[in-house]
């Protein structure tokens, strides 16, 4: 029956790709969120081909939720925020996609994530996934720091830190480094006693890989391993020193998005971590209003 109703509606698709995965949610103006799908990493700086399937996948499995045809992907106007897209080379790539959808709206998943987490107002925000970067739009000035990408840059990110505990644990194992519980942790994590078989398995992976060791490095640093203690602490104030950057712009509010939002927020400065505030709608629905303002703008321009 749902499906009958918004045939005759302006459907909207909001996806949100970044390192690890790819959300997408089906919109109606008149009934809200109809359906919502998961796909797998979607950040072309790490390949396009896996993107766009991931985009398509993301997109078919919310049709599905949502009750509609496949065909009807072709009467979704899409709001697409992707990691990546903020290297021309990379926006250029996606813009010339033969794309199956009615129209197609593409900007950065600092953008969307922002729209999203302030409701199209004034903000900053931050993400702390397996990447890291920040931004913030304040009376129609937008401004972004960080996002330089896996290995270069990402400071506190998921990924950084999956790295910089591999390199640790590899100077313990080889007894040219302090010693760290996470040696033992890391061992145990890949079935091997060696560092050579801890940096074979690691050998060619990509950032998604890095950051699941993410996880690791705080539960050894909750146990006062110095090592990881030290990796964290390092993180966290390349993060508070991210905020207080956006800060100096006076955004209204300031919120952080990213599965390592929440770990990593009793290590920040406690000046920043008091000044961080929930988003008020995720990334994928910020991407979907990115996408209504630019329908609603060109409806405006061809009347």
């Amino acid at each position: 029956m749902m499906a009958k109703q918004v045939q005759q509606d302006q459907l909207y698709i909001g996806i949100d790709g970044g390192g690890t995965k790819c959300r997408a949610t089906i919109y109606s103006q008149q009934h809200g969120v109809l359906g919502s799908g998961l796909g797998g990493p979607a950040n072309p700086l790490h390949g396009l081909e896996r993107t766009l399937e991931s985009i398509m996948v993301s997109t078919q499995l919310a049709l599905q939720d949502a009750g509609l045809r496949v065909e009807q992907v072709h009467d979704l106007n899409a709001g697409m925020g992707l990691a990546g897209v903020n290297l021309p080379a990379l926006y250029d790539k996606i813009m010339q996609w033969d794309h199956p959808f009615q129209q197609m709206f593409l900007t950065t998943d600092l953008h969307t994530a922002c729209i999203g987490a302030h409701e199209g107002q004034d903000g900053a925000v931050i993400i702390t996934g397996t990447g890291s970067c920040g931004f913030s739009i304040v009376n129609g000035d937008s401004v972004n720091y960080g996002g330089h990408g896996f290995a270069q840059g990402d400071i506190g990110s998921g990924a950084w830190m999956g790295l910089e505990a591999i390199k640790a644990v590899l100077l313990d194992l080889d007894e040219l480094g302090p010693a760290t519980q996470m040696s033992a942790m890391f061992k145990a994590h890949f079935n091997t006693l060696t560092a050579m078989g801890i940096a074979e398995q690691m050998a060619g992976q990509p950032s998604s890989t890095y950051a699941k060791l993410a996880r690791l490095v705080f539960e050894a640093a909750e146990h006062e391993d110095e090592v990881a203690l030290s990796i964290v602490t390092q993180g966290a104030d390349y993060i508070s020193r991210l905020a207080k950057r956006l800060l100096e712009n006076n955004p209204p509010r300031l919120s952080m998005i990213g599965g390592l939002c929440e770990p990593l927020n009793k290590w920040l400065d406690p000046d920043v971590a008091k000044l961080v505030e929930r988003p008020k709608q995720p990334p994928e629905m910020g991407a979907i209003y990115f996408a209504i303002k630019n329908v609603e703008q060109n409806l405006v321009k061809a009347n």
